[in-house]
């Protein structure tokens, strides 16, 4: 891949990482209590809230948000996928390595989005911890009375167990992208190294032609000059 397609492609791979790092960080005041943050064994206050009540809250706002904001989010997942496909037409050694583990990172959060972060969501707007999914005609009211009777649902985890979990999630999605940036920066160096290498090479090899150029000069004019003689 030619020079310019391929940091038109990695800006095509950190712009999207970049951003859904920042938005990760925007989550970290809300997950930071929750995942490091010793549980108050005083009742909340209106200065210290419930940590739990405060993520749940914002989790239902960002899920009742209009249908552009995921779609623009997918959009932008799609972007990166598709800076990974062009860095990864006709690859060279490097494309392989580097952008080869780069593309299962992001695979990887693609797949932590889809089965935790989604999921998460769904469970936390309907309010339905540790109960099966809902099918169609079913509502949240039902399945909790429906949790009353003996053997109807299993109660799996709860209200804080599935907080913790999307929380958590949120932490391991931010150090896979985390990996995606390394990967890309160690291309970035080691290309770097092997480009002034190659210089270092190619100057070595001017000097010797130039030095071997003069010396035939001067002999040509030397032996030119006996046979004058």
């Amino acid at each position: 891949m030619a020079w310019g397609n391929a940091a038109f492609a990695t800006f095509l791979i950190l712009c999207p990482t970049s951003f859904f790092l920042g938005l990760i960080f925007s989550l970290f005041p809300y997950d930071y209590p929750i995942l490091w943050t010793r549980p108050s064994t005083s009742s909340p206050t209106s200065l210290t809230p419930d940590p739990f009540l405060t993520l749940e809250t914002h989790l239902r706002l960002l899920h009742a948000s209009p249908a552009i904001i995921p779609r623009i989010l997918h959009i932008v997942i799609a972007t990166g996928l598709l800076g990974f496909l062009m860095k990864l037409y006709r690859p060279s050694e490097s494309n392989m390595l580097f952008d080869g583990a780069s593309l299962v990172l992001y695979l990887c959060g693609i797949v932590i989005y889809v089965t935790n972060i989604v999921k998460g969501l769904r469970v936390v707007s309907a309010g339905t911890y540790g109960a099966q999914e809902l099918v169609e005609g079913e509502t949240a009211m039902g399945m909790k009375a429906a949790e009353g009777v003996e053997g109807a649902v299993d109660p799996g985890i709860g209200r804080e167990d599935s907080l913790r979990v999307l929380s958590a999630s949120n932490t391991i999605l931010a150090l896979v992208l985390m990996g995606v940036l390394v990967l890309q920066a160690g291309q970035w160096y080691a290309e770097r190294k092997e480009g002034q290498e190659v210089e270092r090479l190619r100057k070595v090899e001017r000097e010797k032609g130039a030095g071997g150029g003069g010396k035939g000069a001067a002999a040509q004019r030397a032996g030119g000059t006996k046979k004058k003689v």
